[in-house]
């Protein structure tokens, strides 16, 4: 007989808007603007229903994360391994600062992020093999479970490039992800191995 399937939920909510605006932040840590934490609040609504969330250490989804979890009696982990990529000699510099200092090394990061990280940055690869292992632990300690994954743009598209089998270089530039948005991923564990499949992506409040 058959075994039957075990479904595991995850909503990956990214972050709103962080204190300073839009800028190249990764390991930077700043909070999130009275804007943000609006956002934060419009993502979620009462018939949500998660078992247990996860969250990047950083304050900008940490402290949105904790406060929920206290609201709800939910348990609610911090795990390292979701911390944003690094952005090196970027970090907190806007697109217009790093063109003004860097030339044309946004265009070629984004073009090709495998061979060109900005300098001091974390390698896309380091940073795709990092979300990869806390990835699969956690899909596998919280099997069966509804799971709120609170992180950052990059870790969301790392996840789906595992989720759906591509390149990180690809992921990296082939999903929008605004502040405060929600992907859906549907994981099954079968006889035949583990499916994994993208229900929703980037959905705001506004359904947009």
């Amino acid at each position: 007989m058959t075994a039957p399937a075990t479904t595991t939920w995850f909503d990956l909510l990214r972050h709103g808007e962080p204190d300073g605006g839009p800028k190249y932040r990764g390991h930077r840590d700043d909070a999130l603007s009275p804007l943000g934490w609006r956002q934060m609040r419009a993502a979620v609504g009462e018939a949500d229903q998660w078992d247990h969330i996860l969250t990047s250490p950083l304050l900008r989804c940490r402290a949105f994360a904790e406060q929920l979890a206290a609201e709800r009696g939910l348990p609610c982990t911090v795990v390292d391994g979701f911390k944003e990529i690094s952005f090196g000699a970027w970090e907190g510099l806007t697109t217009e600062q790093v063109a003004e200092r860097f030339g044309d090394g946004q265009a070629r990061f984004w073009s090709d992020p495998e061979r060109h990280a900005p300098a001091g940055g974390e390698p896309i690869l380091d940073f795709y093999r990092r979300i990869g292992e806390a990835w699969s632990h956690w899909r596998d300690a919280l099997a069966g479970q509804r799971v709120l994954l609170v992180c950052h743009g990059g870790v969301i598209r790392m996840t789906l490039a595992h989720v759906m089998g591509l390149p990180p270089g690809r992921a990296l530039g082939a999903f929008l992800v605004p502040y405060a948005s929600r992907s859906r991923v549907r994981l099954d564990a079968t006889d035949q191995g583990l499916l994994g499949c993208l229900v929703s992506h980037g959905v705001t409040e506004s359904g947009s």
